[in-house]
């Protein structure tokens, strides 16, 4: 079964990884920094050998983002960052395929585990099943 593992974040908490502490987190040091790469590098490597891994990527931060609707002639109607009013984002994922709900919750909690600064606000991991069928009225 194909599952997308996302972790969350905020602007506040880019800014903070970058040396700039916030309200809701303090400044990371580049030990900080590097303890984080290497424990979701561990992660990846330890997918890629179970050959469970499809992707795995880390995402720009918020400030970055483009919202994309249409206005009432389909016209695209684009807003961009920064949001202020955006609290948690996804950060980065895994898009894994693995063999059940039970192992994918162990990749999951081994990607909550993630060293990081006292005090740096913690996110739930987040698990979705890849829905490949699509919706069926059957």
């Amino acid at each position: 079964m194909k599952y997308l593992v996302m972790v969350q974040g905020s602007q506040a908490d880019y800014e903070a990884m970058v040396g700039r502490p916030t309200d809701s987190s303090p400044a990371w040091s580049k030990s900080d920094l590097t303890a984080m790469f290497a424990h979701m590098n561990a992660i990846n490597e330890e997918l890629t050998a179970n050959g469970e891994l499809i992707d795995a990527q880390g995402l720009a931060a918020p400030s970055t983002t483009r919202f994309v609707s249409v206005d009432g002639d389909g016209k695209p109607v684009v807003t961009d960052g920064p949001y202020a009013e955006t609290k948690e984002v996804i950060a980065g994922y895994w898009l894994v395929d693995c063999a059940s709900l039970e192992r994918v919750t162990e990749i999951a909690a081994q990607a909550a585990r993630c060293p990081q600064p006292a005090g740096a606000p913690e996110y739930p991991v987040v698990v979705r099943q890849v829905d490949e069928g699509g919706p069926s009225q059957d």
